[in-house]
């Protein structure tokens, strides 16, 4: 039969991957850490929660795997793209053994304002009863993971705006490029930006100054572009004369010259307005 270990490994998806890990805390014989994953679904929630139990403490089992995890999903009967209040965050804990401890990982995650995410506090009994301190440790191991997740999560957010604005600068000059080599002038160039090979929590501050810079960049490019643009477009599509018809057909042009009817005698004429 085939190890619980080897059906994680055949799956054909991704194995999950702990966002980040808590220090340990050791009292008395007992261990506690925390583990944080992404989780967007119920269903990926319980497979972190499995591959916890089943992968990283197989060799090990802890003597209670205490979770809690919070998602943002779609109401039911709702597609989503009607806006927000087609949303809700769904959430559980599970004690597993623990009494009241899973409602105190899930508290933690609400304090934290961590969503789409799931914490797994485990902890190894060492043979003393700790006493209502171990609820204190399970939670301090959950607030650790769950500012290290806030912390990558907010990095990520500012890593992908400002590669988003990157691309959209690029394709902003390339089009001011054009526009400068249609008018006859030099071509400018523009020097690429250098960033370090991996950005950490505390470039953030140096991240949020670049996606504003960026954006203003965008925007001054964009109304050099506008007020140069109606230039281009005359230069490029002359104004045609004004009477082509005049030259080509001289019979409609002398129909364009005719004097207008005498509007009173017509006038004069209706029986309309005689009445």
């Amino acid at each position: 039969m085939t190890s619980t270990l080897d059906s994680f490994i055949s799956r054909s998806k991704a194995l999950p991957k702990a966002v980040a890990t808590s220090q340990e805390i050791r009292d008395r014989g007992s261990t506690f850490v925390a583990n944080i994953f992404k989780t967007a679904t119920p269903e990926e929630a319980r497979a972190a929660v499995q591959h916890v139990k089943n992968v990283l403490h197989s060799k090990r089992p802890a003597s209670h795997e205490i979770y809690a995890w919070r998602c943002m999903v779609a109401k039911s009967s709702h597609s989503g793209l009607s806006g927000p209040d087609d949303f809700e965050v769904v959430s559980k804990s599970e004690d597993d053994g623990e009494q009241w401890a899973g409602q105190r990982v899930l508290k933690v995650m609400k304090e934290e304002a961590v969503i789409d995410a799931t914490v797994i506090v485990s902890r190894w009994f060492g043979g003393n009863l700790l006493g209502p301190i171990r609820f204190s440790h399970i939670e301090t191991c959950a607030i650790e993971a769950c500012a290290a997740f806030r912390e990558k999560d907010e990095l990520n957010e500012y890593t992908s705006l400002l590669t988003a604005f990157d691309a959209e600068l690029e394709d902003t000059r390339s089009e001011y490029k054009a526009i400068i080599k249609t008018e006859g002038g030099k071509e400018p160039t523009f020097k690429p930006p250098a960033y370090p090979e991996a950005w950490t929590y505390n470039d953030l501050p140096k991240l949020k100054r670049l996606v504003t810079a960026r954006e203003s960049a965008i925007k001054s490019l964009r109304v050099i572009i506008d007020k140069k643009r109606p230039a281009v477009v005359e230069q490029d599509n002359p104004v045609e004369q004004d009477n082509p018809v005049e030259q080509d057909n001289p019979l409609e042009a002398s129909k364009q010259h005719s004097p207008e009817p005498n509007v009173q005698m017509t006038a004069m004429a209706s029986p309309v307005l005689n009445t």
